[in-house]
């Protein structure tokens, strides 16, 4: 048991809801100072699940509230690609083991305690310009307001296909392409506009035509020449893609 004069903290501490990883800056707001941190660790009131990070003994922690946690230590970080399109509605064969896509600015790796939980890709890829705001179409979920940020449809779309050939399967990407069908044609031309990366933008619109979206000719107008000669290109994977200007 901890000491008296730390009983108002462990109220305020099993006020909380379960399945949230504590940093220090949040125990710091309940009166818990590093060194009360360690001492509710060693009497078994938390759990240290990396530097200066905790939970609750054998709670299960949540996946949105892990990665908004992640977001306060790599700068930029949000839910993207493939995951964002299933967490949105547009998915294709997800299973319940899905490996998580995330994006980010800063270099690094995800911390240990949150991959043996949560299985995950981080990806720092330069997709669009430094003329776009970083935050341009990431936003949280309608039910989840207060949660991570996650890539709205048009930008989760791109970002999966800059994965296509290196953490993506060909097949799959168009698969899932497939199941957008009614993207903001005015999001979707503000990104291909700022999109440098050849293989991406055109990917997006041959894909598009090959699979007779709705869409297909706005995008491609939207998206402008990029060229006037095939792109070829030997993915990581072994795959050859050649994608018509």
């Amino acid at each position: 048991m901890a000491k008296s004069i730390s009983q108002n903290p462990i109220k305020s501490l099993a006020s909380l809801p379960r399945g949230v990883p504590l940093d220090v800056r949040t125990l710091k707001e309940l009166g818990v100072s590093s060194s009360l941190a360690s001492h509710y660790v060693k009497t078994g009131w938390l759990t240290r699940l990396g530097r200066g990070v905790f939970a609750f003994p054998n709670d299960m922690l949540k996946v949105e509230p892990c990665v908004l946690l992640l977001s306060h230590q790599l700068h930029g970080i949000h839910v993207g690609g493939k995951t964002a399109l299933a967490w949105r509605g547009v998915r294709h064969n997800v299973g319940p083991r899905e490996q998580l896509h995330l994006c980010g600015e800063t270099q690094g790796k995800l911390p240990e305690w949150f991959t043996q939980r949560f299985p995950a890709r981080y990806v720092t890829r330069q997709l669009f310009d430094s003329s776009l705001p970083a935050n341009f179409g990431l936003q949280p979920l309608p039910e989840t307001p207060d949660g991570p940020a996650v890539a709205v449809p048009e930008r989760a779309l791109l970002e999966l296909l800059s994965d296509v050939g290196v953490g993506q399967g060909v097949e799959e990407a168009r698969n899932i392409m497939e199941g957008i069908r009614s993207p903001r044609l005015d999001v979707l031309s503000t990104l291909l506009k700022h999109c440098p990366r050849v293989k991406v933008v055109r990917l997006c619109v041959q894909w598009a035509d090959e699979l007779n979206l709705s869409w297909a000719a706005e995008a491609r107008k939207r998206a402008g020449p990029r060229g006037r000669n095939r792109w070829f290109g030997k993915l990581p994977d072994g795959t050859t893609l050649i994608l018509k200007p």
